[in-house]
């Protein structure tokens, strides 16, 4: 019997129950959740926004807001302070982030120091850096510090705001965080109005009632200079009409307690009433009694909404807000009021936004695609390998299961880019498995004791496994770091797909032999098992590595060729700009019509694509000129022009400072996941091994690139994750070629190298092509049936599998040789003679 201990056998089987246990709820509806305790109904899986439909929204604070407001309050703050110790004072005025200002007496410059004190040496950092003219001249510099810890602070108060805007639209729970200093992500779930979400969130909603300054014309106030404490506003009427308002506003946000939208569906039209504080109506009530007959005006973010007349008295703290408002105006308003304002203005410069409908049908297509590529590698590894091919089949059910549980566990969203994580998972899953019963043949014909065979071979396979699979794990954890959204959910299902790929194949399936083995007691594993297929194969790999070594460095030329003078196409992800997906509401999409009717109203280059079904179209829009606001204001014109006749299913608008940061983030990401294996193979091997392992690699990743550009494939994140997986996969096929090499080294020094080499990938021939074989079939059922959003990303990996599978055969070992690697390195003891140096002559397995 293959001994397990039994404290570890009831170790394994508590993980593997207590998975079954954190997956259960993914299978559970939504009534069944209600009764499970809380803690265990939320460890359901959450779908992302790809799978489920909803908006994403990158926005960033306009720091230049939260700079003006910190200018006037520091202005005001300097005026309260010298007025308070007497000290006069002129031209006090503030530009940007500098203030200055002339002590009239310069006698009592000392004291007005003395008064600013706080302000340029608090118990903090300063919030001014103080300068002194002469004849009194004093210049104040607001410092970066300051407007960095504003910023800061206005961002938390932000993330309440929109938090509670988000929360009366009565759609799915939202995920709002902070990323980097001023920016926030906003993820709503089955929002099918982004539009209405981009117009929620981009308001600061600062609602002010001021009264009209008649002490002279607007004209007279734009041709000369307004009086002092008064503005010019306009109107949102076309041509806008411009009024002379006091700035200070009789009522403003902080004196409204509620917000009340009465709207009339029929006529589609609304009218807003807000409730006054208790001390607001008494001050508003006097107001309106003091101002009779003079006109009002309700401002918006420094726009006029309306204009009226105060006939009478308001001392009921309740107003009507004047005005024409339609239905869903007189909503978001009544939500931004209650909500309360925003402290600065938030720009989108990144939105991903997916209709529902769409998300479901994504959702399905990938369910049939994981389930497809399951039945697919079963089906393969049963008929090699029969009964142990059971086994690795319940084996691979107890890696998703566990893969869902701890998903689950640490709240990893499913996305599209993950369900192609899962369906990778299955293929290194069952690499794993080939790995060790390959192994375990080998060490069953060298002791023919099949205890001996399993024992031995386990142990042995675990450390090779251990190596191919953390490879894959650098390179998804630098992934993950690089990337965010969709691409992120790729890279999070990935990391934990390899740990849970690794406790299976290594322990749950020898706890399942060791059952087997205990209850049937068999004399032989090879019974049954045709995976011998190349056993006896001899193949001279290393003889041809000249003609692969040239084919291959002539492939890799050109493709740096094209890629330098055709180019790749990029997607919004790198070079910015939109893309809109609509579907048509009657018939067939008209692409022509569209292309002329976008050309006619949409700045920069436009084009339109019809999609497979002939439904419906996609729409790319240049990247704009004029930053992240041309970018949004581009996408209402596609959806102004073509509203009436289509349907807008997915809209991704990516502003400049986004795609060049992407752009950074992807190439740095790259570079880290081969610098990162460098590294790790050089420690595990020799540098002769790092060296290939990295050739290889590049030859892997520049031929990718090339098929981007050959096919005119769209290249964006996904792109970026296609090659890092494929990275990943490679050095996986590598690392178990060199282990086995390293093994050899260390027996037959005096072997030439090249034989070594041949006889060691003969030996592990049997894996690498069922291997090989079950990966792409699992991709190919996702190419398939996984719906043709990530059809292009599958055809990547397929593509990708077939290279990284021929590099690590005639690119990484040919390296070797080329380096001149020593084998006596490796050696430990005196040289193996006998049968097994014989078989490893021959190419024959002989470990």
């Amino acid at each position: 019997m293959l001994h397990v201990s039994w404290w570890k056998t009831t170790l394994i089987w508590f993980v593997v129950l207590l998975s079954v246990l954190l997956a259960a709820p993914n299978l559970l509806g939504e009534r069944a959740l209600s009764f499970l305790p809380t803690w265990w109904a939320h460890r359901k899986i959450e779908l992302g926004l790809d799978l489920r439909g909803g908006s994403h929204l990158l926005l960033k604070m306009e720091r230049g807001d939260v700079e003006k407001d910190r200018l006037e309050s520091i202005v005001g703050d300097i005026s309260t302070r010298l007025r308070t110790v007497n000290v006069a004072y002129s031209g006090l005025t503030g530009t940007g982030r500098k203030i200055q200002l002339r002590i009239n007496d310069p006698a009592q410059v000392q004291a007005a120091l003395t008064a600013l004190q706080p302000l340029t040496s608090g118990p903090d950092k300063p919030s001014v850096v103080l300068s002194q003219g002469d004849n009194g001249a004093l210049t104040l510099d607001i410092t970066d510090t300051d407007i960095d810890s504003h910023v800061s602070s206005a961002i938390a108060r932000a993330m309440k705001v929109i938090h509670a805007r988000i929360a009366q639209l009565g759609v799915g729970e939202p995920l709002i965080r902070r990323q980097g200093s001023d920016r926030i992500v906003v993820q709503v779930p089955d929002l099918a109005d982004a539009q209405r979400l981009k117009n929620l969130l981009g308001q600061p909603a600062k609602l002010s009632f001021r009264l009209i300054d008649q002490s002279m014309s607007v004209q007279d106030a734009m041709d000369k200079q307004p009086p002092a404490g008064s503005d010019v506003l306009f109107s949102e009427d076309d041509p806008p009409v411009g009024y002379l308002v006091q700035r200070q506003p009789l009522l403003s946000n902080i004196d409204f307690s509620d917000a009340v939208a009465v709207v009339d569906n029929q006529k589609g039209e609304g009218t807003v009433s807000v409730k006054l504080t208790q001390e607001a109506t008494h001050r508003f009530a006097q107001s309106t009694a003091n101002n009779l007959g003079r006109d009002i005006v309700v401002v918006l973010d420094d726009q006029v909404i309306s204009a009226a007349s105060l006939k009478t008295v308001i001392a009921t703290g309740e107003i009507d807000v004047p005005g024409d408002f339609t239905a869903q105006g007189a909503q978001d308003l009544t939500v931004m009021v209650k909500s309360g304002p925003l402290p600065a203005t938030l720009t989108t410069v990144e939105e991903r936004t997916i209709q529902p409908g769409l998300g479901g049908e994504t959702a399905r297509y990938g369910l049939i695609a994981c389930i497809a590529a399951a039945v697919f590698v079963a089906a393969l590894m049963i008929g090699f390998y029969r009964l142990l091919g059971i086994i690795a089949t319940i084996s691979l059910v107890i890696n998703m299961i566990m893969v869902a549980a701890l998903m689950g566990l640490l709240g990893i969203t499913l996305t599209l880019p993950g369900v192609a994580a899962i369906v990778l998972i299955i293929g290194i899953g069952l690499d794993a498995l080939v790995l060790i019963y390959e192994r375990v043949r080998e060490e069953e014909k060298k002791t023919h004791l099949l205890v001996d065979a399993l024992r031995h071979g386990f142990n042995r396979a675990a450390a090779t496994v251990a190596d191919a699979n953390l490879t894959v794990l650098i390179v998804a954890a630098i992934l993950f770091y690089a990337s965010t959204g969709a691409v992120r959910g790729f890279a999070a299902t990935l990391m934990v797909g390899v740990i849970s790929t690794f406790f299976t194949s290594c322990f749950v399936t020898r706890s399942l032999v060791n059952m087997w083995i205990s209850h049937r007691r068999p004399r032989t594993l090879l019974v049954g098992v045709r995976s011998g297929i190349f056993d006896n194969a001899n193949i001279r790999f290393m003889g041809i590595r000249r003609y692969t070594f040239t084919v291959s460095a002539a492939l890799s030329v050109a493709t740096l060729i094209a890629f330098a003078t055709v180019g790749m196409h990029l997607g919004i992800d790198f070079a910015g700009g939109s893309i809109i997906e609509v579907r048509a509401k009657q018939g067939v999409a008209d692409v022509a019509d569209i292309q002329t009717r976008l050309e006619a109203v949409v700045p920069g280059d436009v084009r339109v694509e019809r999609l497979a079904d002939r439904l419906g179209a996609v729409v790319r829009v240049h990247a704009q000129d004029g930053g992240e606001n041309a970018e949004q204001s581009a996408v209402s014109l596609v959806q102004d022009e073509l509203s009436k006749s289509y349907n807008f299913s997915r809209v991704e608008v990516v502003g400049p400072a986004v795609s060049g940061e992407i752009t950074t983030t992807a190439s740095l990401a790259v570079l880290a996941a081969l610098a990162a294996i460098l590294i790790y193979i050089w420690l595990r091997f020799e540098w002769q091994f790092a060296v290939g392992a990295i050739i290889a690699t590049l030859h892997d990743v520049i031929l990718t690139l090339g098929l981007f550009v050959l096919s005119g494939m769209e290249f964006n994140m996904t792109g970026i994750a296609a090659i890092l997986t494929i990275v990943g996969y490679s050095l996986n096929d590598t690392v178990v070629v060199y282990d086995r090499m390293r093994e050899n080294l260390k027996r037959y020094s005096q072997m030439p190298l090249p034989i070594l080499i041949d006889a060691s990938i003969n030996q592990t021939l049997s894996r690498t092509i069922l291997t090989s074989a079950t990966t792409l079939l699992a991709l190919l059922a996702l190419y398939i049936f996984g719906g043709e959003v990530i059809r292009a990303f599958t055809f990547v990996l397929l593509f990708g599998v077939a290279v990284g599978t021929f590099s690590s055969i005639y690119i990484a070992a040919p390296v070797l040789i080329l380096f001149k690697l020593r084998p006596d390195k490796f050696q430990t003891g005196g040289e193996s003679n006998g049968p097994a140096a014989g078989d490893i002559q021959s190419g024959k397995p002989a470990v």
